[in-house]
């Protein structure tokens, strides 16, 4: 399965108890659909897991997971991430996208110059934030995924259009 086939829908934080639950971090807008999406794997794809949410918890969801029966598995975990099958996750509507599906997109300025690559989203609770790299620069630039900053999405063309800030 190729990269882009899958996305990253939550994390294991850690155990939860010492009877093999674990702790999850869902990335999904509805946290308890991140079970709907199993079989989940880990990133290189050599585990898999179905998940039965227990309860919710602070920070996140309780769960049971198939093949982590103990605190001890549980803990060895912490800080895996768990990747879905694209297919399985709901069609989004058209002024929404999967963090996935930007990174790696051209991004442009308003009158059609290139700017760089999308290297990265970001959401540290205030939105998305566009993390792009131009050729040449040090730094990267850091843009937030507003209708205003990012007026324009083209997936299918593979592009971002930016309406980049004023220079001070």
């Amino acid at each position: 399965m190729a990269a882009s086939d899958k996305v990253c829908v939550g994390a294991i934080a850690g155990a939860f108890g010492v009877q093999g639950e674990v702790r999850l971090k869902s990335f999904c807008a509805d946290p308890a659909a991140i079970a709907d999406y199993a079989p989940l794997t880990s990133e290189d794809g050599k585990r898999s897991f179905t998940v039965k949410i227990t309860r919710a918890v602070a920070g996140g969801l309780a769960a049971r997971m198939t093949g982590i029966t103990t605190k001890e598995q549980a803990d060895e975990l912490k800080g895996a991430t768990l990747w879905a099958e694209r297919i399985k996750l709901p069609s989004l509507p058209d002024d929404e996208f999967y963090h996935a599906d930007l990174i790696g997109l051209t991004v442009l300025d308003t009158g059609g110059a290139p700017v760089g690559t999308v290297h990265a989203v970001h959401n540290h609770g205030a939105g998305d934030i566009l993390e792009i790299l131009a050729p040449g620069q040090r730094n990267a630039l850091l843009l937030p995924f507003t209708l205003a900053a990012v007026p324009t999405v083209d997936l299918t063309a593979g592009r971002i259009i930016v309406d980049l800030p004023e220079e001070a």
